[in-house]
């Protein structure tokens, strides 16, 4: 068995480079339902959900932490992660399923506020929501860049502008592609999914879907009207300063769901989200906790090997792969005769229309009927069919947050640039990718791969945090070596360039 062996060469601030990855191998549910955005009715769309089988179609904290198992690897964890799933839609235009490869992971990073490192990382509150992602997004507004090009440095986003919350949003989810006979790419690097073209020539292992959840919050609200405003993201996204008013660190959720677009290459068509995006841009992401406050602060402070295997944390009751893969939660009745796995039709799940943009995408009309919000034992029996093939003929009920763009609070900064906003734009052409440059990589130990690397500037001085990792088929012993290079203000301001890349080969 392949094992992921890391180790980490902290900065000497010291406190970035924790963290766990979450395990979730079995997929509890392909479903068309969604509790925090068509709460007690049909989704719009389809989506791949994982987690507590107490999930529903409204579901609380208490349906969460009272399921029967959970599709993750700790048993601790009854919280809900959900996102789109993806199709390929053939040229005599009939859908099939993408199969997802390895289940989702989450990973829960434990990087500071840098604005003060010796603040606490704050475990997430009981019930706690929030959505990352903006389902109707069809463009990419980021200072009227080409997105088909790399970000600039982060260590630039601040002088030019882009680090209000409307542009970090949009950089905060990716499409890797991945190929393991060559170098990994960089996490969030690609901020749309690439032609059909292009991934059957580059991505011979299928594409990373990536998303990363904001990690400031407010201190107060479990969640907000949006789901939103209650969070914010640090000015680099996945680390940095905390914006004023979210003050408080929160664990940075990342999720990770690889799909096998390569048992299509050669094989004509193109592939399509559920909620009917081709380029990716509303690609999102939905996660209500389900963890035990205090446990999972206590987790925070404790689960902190350089390893970042939830194996590797004494407090972590693991289950198998087997047992995660068995957890399933029931269907609801409505839903229960909708076909989402394989083959299925003519249209997309809940006939969600293809959507280019570069306006939002317009929600399709609300079916007559709505599912009862009812207790899991009313709303469905317990030899009820498992979420593997939903749903209901008519599309779902929308709401304000995903048919109107910019949600509220933090998130209605103005952006660096204004995106047209025609609703009956004409599909636009796809773009040619651009190759992906390789990034230099900093000094690392043979036989090692870089997994992520920060910048943490203290005046003239520059410390580097940077995580690598290699596959073996034994477990190796994990190190901390603490470097710290010193650089003139100009070098430094040169030197600042962050990478933060994956090799995760095992999945």
């Amino acid at each position: 068995m392949r094992i992921d062996t890391s180790l980490a060469i902290l900065a000497s601030l010291g406190g970035a480079a924790a963290f766990w990855r979450m395990e979730c191998r079995g997929q509890v549910g392909l479903a068309r339902i969604d509790p925090l955005i068509n709460p007690g009715a049909v989704s719009s769309h389809a989506h791949a959900i994982h987690g507590s089988s107490g999930f529903n179609e409204a579901a609380t904290y208490e349906d969460l932490i009272n399921g029967d198992c959970t599709s993750c690897a700790v048993a601790q964890d009854k919280s809900a992660y959900w996102a789109p799933t993806l199709y390929f839609r053939h040229d005599n235009g009939t859908y099939e399923a993408v199969q997802q490869v390895g289940g989702m992971l989450a990973y829960y990073f434990l990087n500071k506020d840098l604005k003060d490192t010796n603040k606490k990382i704050t475990a997430f509150p009981n019930n706690f929501r929030m959505i990352a992602g903006d389902s109707t997004r069809r463009n990419y507004s980021v200072a009227g860049l080409d997105y088909t090009q790399p970000d600039p440095p982060k260590s630039d986003w601040g002088n030019l502008g882009q680090t209000n919350q409307h542009d970090l949003a949009q950089r905060a989810l990716g499409f890797n592609c991945l190929d393991y006979s060559g170098a990994a790419e960089p996490s969030l690097f690609r901020h749309y999914l690439p032609d059909k073209a292009f991934l059957d020539a580059n991505c011979k292992d299928g594409v990373r879907f990536e998303l990363s959840f904001p990690s400031c919050w407010n201190g107060k609200d479990t969640s907000s009207p949006d789901h939103k405003s209650h969070v914010a993201y640090p000015d680099t996204v996945l680390n940095g300063n905390c914006p004023e008013g979210f003050d408080v660190k929160l664990p940075g959720l990342f999720f990770e769901t690889i799909w096998a677009t390569n048992a299509f290459v050669g094989v004509p068509g193109e592939f399509v989200i559920s909620n009917g995006d081709v380029l990716g841009f509303g690609y999102h992401g939905d996660f209500i906790s389900g963890w035990d406050a205090d446990f999972l602060q206590a987790a925070v402070e404790q689960c902190t090997a350089s390893s970042g295997m939830v194996q590797d944390c004494p407090l972590f009751t693991i289950l198998n792969e087997d047992e995660q893969r068995k957890c399933k939660m029931p269907t609801p009745p409505m839903i229960a005769s909708e076909k989402l796995a394989g083959v299925i039709g003519d249209a997309l799940p809940g006939g969600v229309a293809i959507q280019y943009g570069p306006g939002p995408a317009i929600g399709n009309p609300a079916p007559s009927l709505a599912i009862a919000a009812a207790a899991p034992s009313e709303a469905a029996s317990a030899d009820a069919p498992s979420v593997d093939a939903p749903s209901v003929d008519a599309p779902a009920p929308t709401s304000a947050e995903e048919f109107t763009g910019l949600p509220g609070g933090v998130f209605q900064e103005a952006p660096t640039s204004t995106p047209e906003v025609n609703a009956q734009a004409e599909p636009s052409p796809e773009p040619t990718p651009t190759p992906t440059p390789t990034p230099s990589d900093p000094p690392v130990p043979a036989g090692y791969e870089l997994l992520r690397t920060d910048y943490v500037t203290n005046g003239n001085v520059v410390s580097k945090i940077v995580v690598i990792e290699t596959v073996e088929y034994v477990m190796l012993a994990t190190e901390t070596v603490t470097v710290t290079a010193t650089f003139g203000a100009e070098n430094a301001r040169r030197e600042l360039h962050h990478l933060h890349r994956h090799n995760h080969r095992s999945h």
